[in-house]
């Protein structure tokens, strides 16, 4: 498989790295961690600005490739992140304009664009752990309404959301992955009740959302009815396929970070260190070479990631939580103060095998959809 870039591709990545030189320096302080309305308020003013430069579409119109470049780039040249607007960019954009009806691209994938409206995923449940497909959120039809329903949790950027890729069961008897329906809720209805959740990290980015009989036009329905199995595995695969590929940049700087620090304050000498951070710097190329793959061959297969998604997610998970392990060596007992750098991402890496999929979630789709294994019971 060819993972070079085209001239056209190298074209892109020239334009985007001088409108970063010339942009990046005139934006405003971020927030405090602390202050989500101001987060929101300057994540979709960086929006906003891509939008009016004409690049805001990158993450579902452009190719495969010119996304990677994208998230490369902007990595590299310290971007602001997407931030609220994660879910809206990497998730639900990406499945509304895989999947959604021509009424519901041109409803919901403009705002995201133009940093106007903000997303919320609300997958996960209490009671269903890592097993997604067993969620108990009831949705009934009535007329042209859902009524919803049940409780959500880590649910991301929910306080500060306008509108919730939402998964309810409108078949209660059918097989478990049958039932699923993917709604598009807005935050703002009646019955929608957030409770935010405060990390060990201590930041407030989660919350507990409750629905009580929320009512959903059925209009807000991304696929049909009882397939939204089908739609969700669209989403996650966009979430394990290409949503990461900016991260792997960030570690591979913050691993030279690492390398520096350790030869200022004498660890550098100590051999089992350097071999750590040689063998984590071939991790992260590789898991970098993984994502140029996976990106080819999203390509091919018309711009939705596969199963090799799982792979990356699978590993870079692990490699993220050794890279800051590292970074822990390296601090000596500095790591426990929370004010050095790293020490937040040490302790935010530690939900990298949880989020976006568990690492035996991976494993069991790495064994059945790629090595043919039977399935488990």
């Amino acid at each position: 498989m060819d993972l070079s870039y085209t001239p056209e591709e190298e074209d892109f990545r020239a334009r985007l790295r001088g409108w970063l030189a010339g942009v990046l320096p005139a934006l405003p302080p971020k927030p405090s961690p602390d202050d989500w309305p101001g987060r929101r308020a300057y994540d979709l003013g960086w929006q906003r600005r891509l939008h009016d430069a004409g690049y805001a579409d990158v993450h579902w119109d452009a190719s495969p490739t010119l996304r990677l470049i994208f998230l490369e780039e902007t990595e590299r040249a310290g971007a602001p992140y997407v931030g609220a607007n994660f879910v809206g960019l990497l998730h639900a954009g990406p499945t509304i304009a895989a999947e959604g009806t021509a009424d519901q691209r041109a409803r919901w994938l403009p705002p995201i664009l133009r940093g106007e409206e903000v997303w919320c995923q609300g997958f996960s449940e209490p009671d269903a752990g890592s097993d997604l497909a067993a969620l108990r959120t009831r949705a009934w039809r009535d007329g042209d309404t859902y009524v919803v329903t049940g409780s959500k949790i880590w649910t991301s950027h929910a306080e500060v959301a306008d509108w919730c890729e939402l998964l309810v069961r409108t078949d209660p008897v059918a097989p478990k992955h049958r039932g699923i329906t993917w709604l598009a809720l807005p935050m703002d209805a009646p019955g929608v009740t957030v409770r935010p959740l405060r990390t060990l990290a201590g930041s407030a980015e989660f919350a507990e959302v409750f629905l009580d009989e929320v009512r959903v036009p059925v209009a807000n329905r991304v696929g049909d009815e009882n397939d939204g199995w089908r739609v969700t595995m669209v989403t996650l695969s966009f979430e394990r396929g290409t949503a990461f590929a900016g991260e792997v940049v960030a570690c591979r700087r913050v691993l030279a970070e690492l390398a520096v620090e350790a030869r200022k304050n004498g660890r550098w000498d100590e051999p089992g260190l350097r071999r750590r951070l040689g063998r984590l710097n071939a991790e992260f190329r590789a898991l970098w070479r993984l994502t140029q793959w996976n990106v080819s061959a999203a390509e091919v297969s018309g711009g939705v990631p596969g199963a090799g998604g799982s792979v990356f997610k699978l590993r870079y998970s692990h490699a993220r939580q050794e890279l800051y392990d590292a970074a822990a060596e390296v601090l000596g007992p500095g790591c426990l103060d929370l004010d050095r750098p790293w020490a937040l991402e040490r302790l935010s890496s530690l939900s990298y095998t949880i989020a976006a999929g568990t690492s035996q979630v991976q494993h069991s789709i790495i064994a059945e959809r790629i090595l043919g294994l039977p399935k488990g019971r």
